[in-house]
Parts: structure tokens; C-alpha cells; sequence
């Protein structure tokens, strides 16, 4: 007996594929169904619009990323050695599947960013959590959130998008890179 496809699980990962290869505009619920080898109605079945299906795409990308820089997390370890590990957790995640962190830089660009940001913070972001220590925030410099990620994971997330891939110890050095930029001087 075959196993059963998890359509809705191929849909998203087709939006995100396509929209990473093609961007927003090469994504239609047509093109999805057909790169996920569904008939369009079924797309609409599982998501009632284009637009549902991108948040439901960015918030199982967010959740896939969340388990897997917390999967061996340490919060007990200092404010540096938690910008570490996420940073370093974040940057293996994303150049697994490079596309991933394209799907991102384009999600970021688009019209769809602001309610998928909202979305994903209203069901909460394990990864603000843990990175969101009064100590760590302390040490951080007075600037918004968008600014901060977009000088620390903003960075990581971009250069994978654009095919840059970075040796071991040229990660350590954006690690060290990036936390000078967003933080304090001592």
C-alpha cells in the first residue's frame, strides 16, 4: 500500500519553492498545485487563499527554524554563547535548503510580511524567547528589532539567499561580527 501524501505539506513546500525560484508574482495557486502534483481545487481546499497559504508557509518555515536552533539549546549559557548558537543554528538551518532563506528574503520584500510577521508573533516566536533575557537585552543597543535582525540573522538569512556559503570559521566570524554590531560597547 502507498503511503498517504500529505497534500497540504506539499503545497507549502511548492509556494515556497516557487515562490524562492520565481518570487511572489511565478507563485500562483495554479503553478503551486502543479509543482506539488495536485489539481488546483485541492490547493483551494487546504488554503482559501494564495495569501493564507504564504502565512501558514512562513509560520511552518519559522517553526521548522525554532526546532532546530533550540534542539540543543542551552539557557543557561552566557549572552554571547546564546548569540552563538542561535546565529550558528540559524545559518546550518538555512543553507540546508538554501531556498528556505530565499523564500524569506522574498517574504520580507512583500506585501504579505507585515500580517506573517504579526501571525507569528501572536502565536509566539521561541526564538525571540530565547533570545530575550532581560540580561541579553540589556547589552543590546537601543535600536528596533527590525534593525537588530536586520544587522544579525538578517545578514545570515541573506547570504545564503544570494549563494554565499561560508566555511566554519568564517561563521565564527560573523558571529563575532554580528554581535559587535548589535550590542554595546564594554
Amino acid at each position: 500500500m502507498t503511503p498517504a501524501i500529505d497534500r497540504p505539506a506539499a503545497i507549502r513546500r511548492a509556494l515556497r519553492n516557487l515562490v524562492a525560484e520565481r518570487g511572489f508574482h511565478g507563485a500562483s495557486m495554479g503553478a503551486v498545485a502543479k509543482e506539488a502534483g495536485v489539481a488546483t481545487g485541492t490547493a483551494y481546499v487546504h488554503y482559501e487563499s494564495k495569501e493564507e497559504l504564504v502565512y501558514a508557509t512562513y509560520l511552518e518555515l519559522k517553526a521548522e527554524l525554532s526546532s532546530a536552533v533550540l534542539a540543543d539549546f542551552d539557557d543557561g549559557a552566557s549572552p554571547f554563547e546564546t548569540w552563538r548558537h542561535i546565529l550558528t543554528a540559524v545559518y546550518e538551518f538555512l543553507a540546508e535548503e538554501p531556498e528556505r532563506a530565499r523564500f524569506l528574503t522574498q517574504l520580507e520584500e512583500s506585501p504579505y510580511y507585515e500580517e506573517a510577521h504579526a501571525r507569528l508573533m501572536e502565536s509566539g516566536d521561541p526564538l525571540v524567547e530565547a533570545a530575550g533575557s532581560d540580561e541579553f537585552a540589556s547589552l543590546l543597543v537601543p535600536l528596533p528589532t527590525e534593525v537588530i535582525y536586520a544587522l544579525s540573522f538578517g545578514v545570515a538569512v541573506r547570504l545564503i539567499a544570494a549563494g554565499v556559503q561560508l566555511k566554519p570559521e568564517e561563521v565564527d566570524l560573523l558571529v563575532d561580527a554580528t554581535w559587535r554590531a548589535v550590542t554595546k560597547p564594554q
